[in-house]
């Protein structure tokens, strides 16, 4: 297993250092910037409440509910990170939404 993730962390380097992006340092775990966190769970929250799903009906629903979702509903998630990931790198990473 640790052959692998050095493998793919070699590969995700070279195909950074290719597209010539630059790497952004931050807290391993920051839930302000995972778009996952403060945009799609935050959605899903919403539309989750109230209703009641056995276990197979739960992943079945938001596997559909994911698949239904607009490109555009993606892309906001994306574009709010920009200003997030400038407010942290301006506050020097000292930086955690209220």
């Amino acid at each position: 297993m640790h052959c692998l993730v050095y493998t793919l962390l070699h590969a995700t380097t070279i195909l950074l250092q290719r597209f010539g992006w630059e790497v952004f340092y931050h807290p391993p775990y920051s839930p302000d910037l995972a778009p996952s966190d403060f945009h799609l769970f935050a959605h899903m929250k919403r539309w989750l409440g109230g209703q009641i799903f056995t276990t197979d009906e739960l992943q079945t629903s938001v596997q559909n509910w994911l698949k239904t979702q607009a490109t555009a509903f993606y892309d906001e998630g994306i574009g709010k990170l920009v200003p997030r990931y400038d407010k942290c790198m301006n506050w020097n990473g000292d930086y955690v939404e209220k």
